[in-house]
């Protein structure tokens, strides 16, 4: 009421709005450690620890023949990779702050620029983390070769992107059902663990298989990703393309139910969390 309207260009609005994300993704960044190198290393541990699980179910079961031929460190680490990229964006998506957040009273906030920043900050870790894990590997194990790491990296990025639009759709739920949506997301994320199909490859599949997993966007990224990384697999049993057109229809979807939760957004849901 006391405050001054000044006049802004959708240049300084877009401005204003860059840099308001940029501090709230610095803030998200540091909300869990002090430091961001803490964050990094703990999800670095979380990776390790996840390709380790991963490599001694592949011993004991004997499952390293069904692996693509090539570097089997690096065809495990795909996997992994992907699927904490999109998993970890979920989450932090999911975990933004909502309408009914105190944040929310402060004029320049709104849950766009929380999705925004939550988004960043995961890849930002994420990014780090991945390049950290690789240059370990690169110096201390074996010289590998990716093919194509231009073409890798954007499997990575529909991984989050896919990640953000269906945090985005837990988002819009939370407000009406906290407990039912922690429970469905929880179900969501270890079901991935297997409906990913980080463990197989697609060409070596028969058809009854591959249906299980056609359906899952992170299954053809995945795919997608380990035929950049290695040169002598091509993926015929996968789209990339099908990840995207899927990924941006949930995030309308997502945003829609946000938009709607916003306009009925009431203080007394935080309360119920």
């Amino acid at each position: 009421m006391f405050q001054q309207r000044v006049n802004r260009t959708r240049l300084q609005s877009a401005l204003s709005m860059a840099e308001l994300v940029f501090h709230t993704t610095a803030h998200t960044v540091r909300k869990g450690h002090r430091y961001a190198v803490m964050s990094i290393m703990t999800n670095m541990l979380r990776i390790v620890i996840m390709i380790a699980i991963f490599y001694l179910m592949y011993a004991v079961l004997g499952l390293r023949r069904s692996a693509i031929r090539g570097d089997f460190m690096l065809f495990m680490m795909s996997g992994v990779f992907i699927y904490m990229t999109h998993v970890r964006a979920v989450s932090a998506v999911m975990g933004s702050e909502g309408p009914a957040s105190p944040m929310m009273k402060h004029a320049p906030m709104n849950t766009i620029i929380t999705i925004a920043s939550a988004a960043i900050s995961t890849l930002y870790i994420q990014v780090l983390t991945m390049a950290l894990i690789l240059f370990l590997y690169y110096v201390g194990m074996t010289h590998f070769v990716i093919e194509d790491p231009a073409a890798a990296f954007s499997c990575i990025l529909v991984a989050w992107l896919y990640g953000i639009a269906v945090g985005t759709v837990f988002l819009a739920m939370k407000p009406w059902a906290p407990s039912v949506t922690g429970i469905l997301a929880t179900v969501y994320q270890r079901a991935n663990m297997i409906a990913s199909g980080k463990m197989f490859v697609a060409n070596q599949l028969n058809p009854k298989m591959r249906n299980l997993f056609d359906w899952n966007p992170l299954y053809h990224t995945i795919d997608q990703a380990r035929g950049d990384i290695f040169i002598n697999y091509n993926p015929h049993f996968s789209s990339l393309s099908y990840a995207l057109y899927v990924a941006l229809a949930v995030f309308c979807i997502g945003m829609i139910g946000e938009f709607y939760t916003s306009r009925h957004a009431s203080v007394s849901w935080e309360a119920r969390r």
